[in-house]
């Protein structure tokens, strides 16, 4: 481990959070004036695949400007005369880009939902409102009966993501458009997504679900989450700062993890869901037993004591600050070679690890120290940065019109080569990372790096003003990623362009989970990138 500080844990200790009077005093207040908008982003984890599955490894995980956005607010104006003797509520859950409305009955004795339509069902929105709820009861105690009243009004919960989300190549050349980031920014924001023709035994498939990568259920997860918990009071998300907003933050992360773990039936490093909460950042996955009671006891024991148990368990995960060095942005371009599964390409790995022990511990060991080098240089180039402003600046300027052989040229005094030099150790440490997870995947039988990938990612590297350019994550098909210098993504865009890869409008945003004050549909600039305003 570096030293890096760790961030605080809840402990036996803690304290669950006390509502708002003010919450609980809305359930006679106008319906609208009572709805909550959250979003949360999405994510790219340039370094740590694989690795971060198991403690102490760390990776490093940059939150984007896509976001995935949850509406809540009462289905009912008021408290409705049949309310199955105040023991089930109504929830109706509309995702407008899927053409889907669900509609459940949910039981406030034991948050179970039972769906009333014959709509495909969302377990990451089913776990997240049950969790939700249920940590609303948990917090509430004596004020239940006013808790109640206003989960009696009713559900009615809109989920929206941004269009990077997911692949609209399709749409694009449907519409006889070269595939171009103008093209993609042409498309309206939230594009419905395309739906499967006719299969040939005449049954209707389910709809074409094509995604980039970012994480779309960590994200649609937190902000559901986010969005029940302020709703119900369990959370105050309008203010950002202070200890408060920190502790806010760390309520919504654990009932997000949780539920977003149930929704897979499994527990997993839960990188995308920490960086949904908390932008970007180096993270260290927590001990899965820290979620055990919520896997285990869930039949056993009302869920409200569930969730009480996992906000009081040891989270013992590490985040420390992290973003891309000043000048250098994120660029991510879509292959459209179809995405990748990552359970089945982690389960494959596992494989390899148990079948050869000393070849995978030996690549696993070459891999993480190329991680730690990757993640020293940025951390040196942002010091220089910081010291060295000016310096810095015309270094990374006069680079990013260059290919990396001429790089070298364009230092000419001692602080301008160390800024060199820490660009190459940086682009050596990403070749090195980049080796060894196609070995790996090479020895695993399974497409972590695939050819046609290498082949994108060596014209990538060979751009002039491109400092790298990897896989993220698992690897395999979705979209690929690259670090680039000052406007040199403007070219690399182009270049992409030319080998059929289109790139997308996404960037690093290193915001995390935030309340919205305006509906995201009406609040859209020309360039097809959101602009919220934040709260």
């Amino acid at each position: 481990m570096s030293g890096l500080p760790a961030i605080p844990h809840y402990n036996s200790d803690y304290i669950l959070p006390s509502p708002t009077a003010s919450t609980l005093a809305r359930v006679q207040n106008n319906p609208e004036e009572m709805a909550v908008i959250a979003s949360a982003p999405g994510k790219v984890l340039i370094t740590g695949g694989y690795l971060i599955l198991e403690r102490p490894n760390a990776g490093l995980v940059l939150s984007t400007n896509a976001r995935f956005y949850a509406f809540v607010k009462p289905l009912y104006d008021e408290l409705r005369p049949d309310t199955w003797a105040w023991s089930w509520t109504d929830l109706k859950l509309t995702s407008p880009q899927m053409g889907r409305e669900t509609i459940y009955k949910m039981s406030l004795k034991h948050f179970a939902l039972q769906c009333t339509s014959s709509e495909t069902r969302n377990p990451f929105v089913e776990y997240a409102v049950q969790y939700a709820v249920a940590a609303a009861y948990a917090t509430f105690d004596n004020k239940k009966d006013l808790l109640q009243k206003l989960l009696l009004q009713g559900f009615d919960i809109t989920i929206l993501g941004d269009n990077d989300f997911y692949s609209y190549r399709n749409e694009i050349e449907a519409r006889g458009l070269p595939l171009t980031q103008e093209s993609l920014a042409s498309l309206p924001p939230f594009t419905s997504i395309t739906f499967n023709s006719e299969e040939s035994n005449g049954q209707i498939s389910k709809p074409e679900v094509a995604k980039t990568g970012l994480g779309s259920s960590a994200a649609m997860t937190t902000a559901v989450v986010a969005a029940l918990l302020n709703y119900l009071g369990v959370v105050d998300l309008s203010s950002y700062s202070g200890a408060q907003h920190q502790e806010n933050l760390d309520v919504v992360h654990i009932i997000a993890q949780t539920a977003h773990c149930m929704a897979q039936g499994k527990v997993g490093s839960g990188f995308d869901v920490c960086s949904a909460v908390y932008g970007s950042h180096r993270y260290v996955r927590f001990s899965p037993q820290v979620i055990s009671s919520a896997q285990n006891a869930t039949r056993a024991m009302p869920l409200e004591e569930v969730v009480a148990d996992v906000l009081k368990g040891k989270w013992d995960h590490e985040r420390t600050k992290f973003s891309l060095p000043p000048l250098m942005n994120l660029l991510l371009g879509e292959p459209g070679t179809g995405g990748s599964s990552t359970p089945s390409m982690v389960g494959a790995v596992k494989n390899w690890q148990k079948s050869d022990p000393q070849k995978s511990l030996d690549t696993w060991k070459g891999l993480s120290e190329a991680n730690t080098k990757l993640e020293a240089q940025f951390k040196l180039l942002s010091n220089l940065a910081e010291e060295y402003w000016e310096i810095y600046r015309s270094v990374i300027y006069s680079c990013s019109m260059y290919q990396s052989e001429k790089w070298t040229e364009q230092a000419s005094e001692t602080i301008s080569q160390e800024i060199v030099k820490a660009l190459f150790g940086a682009r050596d440490a990403m070749l090195n990372i980049r080796s060894h997870m196609k070995f790996m995947g090479m020895a695993a039988g399974i497409p972590i790096e695939p050819d046609s990938q290498t082949e994108l990612l060596d014209v990538t590297m060979n751009t002039c003003g491109v400092l790298l350019a990897g896989v993220p994550g698992a690897g395999g098909f979705d979209a690929v990623f690259a670090v680039t210098f000052g406007d040199s993504g403007n070219n690399l865009a182009k270049i992409w362009s030319s080998h059929n890869v289109l790139a997308l409008l996404v960037r690093e945003d290193p915001r995390g989970v935030s309340i919205e004050n305006s509906d995201p549909r009406a609040n859209q600039i020309t360039s097809g990138i959101s602009s919220v305003k934040i709260a």
